[in-house]
């Protein structure tokens, strides 16, 4: 775990939200191979109520693993600032995928160099927050603050 994820989520979000100028949240997927809940900070951006993250791998040949891991299993759970939640994780299909891509290379132009670095097309996660009972408890998924 890197040493921004451990802080953003030590502080429930109050330390982390913005990184290098851009938004993140603490994205949190169960292992494939372990069943064990798996953490990393990634950039986001909206789309609707829908938010959006990209599975860059700073270009990397691989897929990063925590795509690998919503894609066995695409419950997640997030937490953006203070708020936990879960949600349900799907590939952006190739209708909506040049828009999506659009709006994140805006927020983070890195993304544009990464795919110019790798020869795999660099997949845009869409998570669909899950309605939440009243008064349920935070997302089991997040490690606790």
């Amino acid at each position: 775990m890197s040493d921004h994820t451990r802080r953003y989520l030590q502080s429930a979000g109050a330390d982390g939200h913005i990184w290098r100028g851009a938004p993140t949240l603490v994205l949190t997927t169960t292992g494939r191979r372990t069943g064990q809940p798996r953490s990393t900070a990634l950039i986001y951006g909206r789309d609707g109520d829908q938010i959006v993250v990209v599975a860059s791998k700073r270009g990397a040949l691989q897929h990063p693993w925590w795509y690998l891991n919503l894609i066995a299993n695409p419950e997640v759970g997030i937490l953006l600032a203070a708020e936990r939640f879960t949600a349900i994780a799907r590939t952006a299909t190739p209708d909506e995928k040049p828009r999506l891509w659009q709006l994140m290379a805006a927020i983070w132009p890195s993304y544009l160099a990464y795919q110019k670095r790798t020869k795999r097309a660099i997949p845009v996660v869409l998570l669909t927050p899950c309605a939440a009972a009243p008064g349920s408890p935070p997302d089991a998924r997040l490690p606790p603050s």
